[in-house]
């Protein structure tokens, strides 16, 4: 088990992505602190998934989009689990639609949870990362940070904002052992790219991927705890496309 004895904070870790990197940090032997904003119940269910496998679990409710709230959460759970040295900021929400129809307001109620969650609980952790070093950061974070997309103005804008965060933070954070990287995923079938993939079970999506299917939350998941492990070591400030080929080609891929 490579993260044994580690302790491991998952932002937005009740569902999806979040919780497929919970059950993923907890068999590699890290404690896992399952944050959620209102899914308690979810939230409980991934801890006992994990306390039935052997692992170490709680669930901490906070809303990271707060900035109280999130250092409430990092003090927490470094309480309940005995210290902290991974974050993996992963909670996010959408509200997709074109910039002439969407309310004024709608970039920044994506803004503040999808880049302001990941700074505030990054300011939160970084007074005990700092002094203690060897602590990774993982910001999940997406191809359409790096790409536009019909609809996608201020998820694009919010991811990267995320993306350019994790480029200067690990900079800022080397001399001091802090690792910061983030996985940039493609099309992952969850509830949160639900409206992108009802017209037509996302089949014309499909069919502008190379590798011609959709990610797994697992694949994701794996990402991820690679560059919360030691096998990456020796990687900071990287943007990792888990995206089936998608960003790698110009238009469709052909003529």
């Amino acid at each position: 088990m490579k993260l044994k004895d580690r302790a491991a904070l998952v932002t937005g870790g009740s569902r999806g992505i979040g919780r497929a990197i919970a059950l993923a940090l907890a068999a590699q032997g890290a404690a896992v602190a399952v944050n959620y904003r209102s899914r308690a119940d979810d939230a409980q269910a991934v801890v006992k998934e994990i306390e039935a496998a052997g692992g170490r679990a709680v669930a901490v409710g906070a809303d990271v989009s707060d900035p109280a709230a999130a250092k409430e959460l990092v003090e927490e759970t470094t309480r309940l689990l005995g210290g902290l040295g991974i974050l993996v900021n992963n909670a996010g929400v959408s509200d997709d639609g074109l910039i002439y129809d969407v309310a004024p307001d709608a970039w920044w109620d994506v803004m503040k949870v999808n880049f302001g969650g990941a700074y505030h609980c990054t300011h939160a952790v970084l007074g005990q990362f700092m002094a203690q070093g060897d602590s990774t950061i993982v910001n999940i974070s997406s191809a359409m940070g790096e790409r536009g997309w019909i609809g996608q103005s201020n998820y694009s804008a919010s991811k990267g904002a995320l993306n350019a965060f994790t480029r200067s933070s690990a900079i800022e954070l080397a001399r001091f052992g802090v690792r910061v990287n983030a996985v940039l995923a493609g099309f992952t079938p969850t509830e949160l790219v639900g409206e992108v993939l009802r017209k037509d079970g996302g089949k014309g999506i499909k069919r502008q991927i190379p590798l011609r299917r959709f990610a797994t939350v697992e694949q994701v998941a794996n990402a991820a705890v690679f560059l919360a492990g030691p096998d990456s070591g020796y990687t900071t400030g990287e943007l990792l496309y888990v995206d089936g080929g998608f960003s790698a080609q110009l238009g469709v891929g052909r003529p």
